[in-house]
């Protein structure tokens, strides 16, 4: 996988409270396209970041139904990575790539 392909893998850090939590873990999460599978996104972190990757868990969060201004519409589905690092190795999401 070459270093173009790894930024359409991974499209962005989930910066929330629960993602730092899991950070004391030695874990990180993405948002990574739809059509990316395990091994894809191991390989794009390990290229990006410079880090070993251990393992990657993968979640589908369904869209939600919202109403703004009285228009109902519905949020697109996305996928999000959850990725265990070998001991010793960190990422920090905070300063981008």
């Amino acid at each position: 996988m070459n270093k173009l392909k790894a930024y359409d893998v991974i499209l962005s850090p989930v910066i929330t409270e629960k993602a730092t939590a899991v950070s004391e873990a030695n874990q990180v999460i993405f948002k990574v396209a739809g059509t990316a599978n395990k091994t894809d996104i191991k390989s794009a972190v390990e290229i990006l970041f410079d880090v070993k990757v251990k393992a990657v868990n993968t979640l589908v969060r369904k869209g939600k139904r919202k109403v703004f201004r009285g228009i109902r519409g519905q949020q697109s589905d996305f996928k999000r990575a959850i990725v265990t690092l070998e001991e010793g190795h960190s990422i920090d999401v905070t300063t981008g790539l």
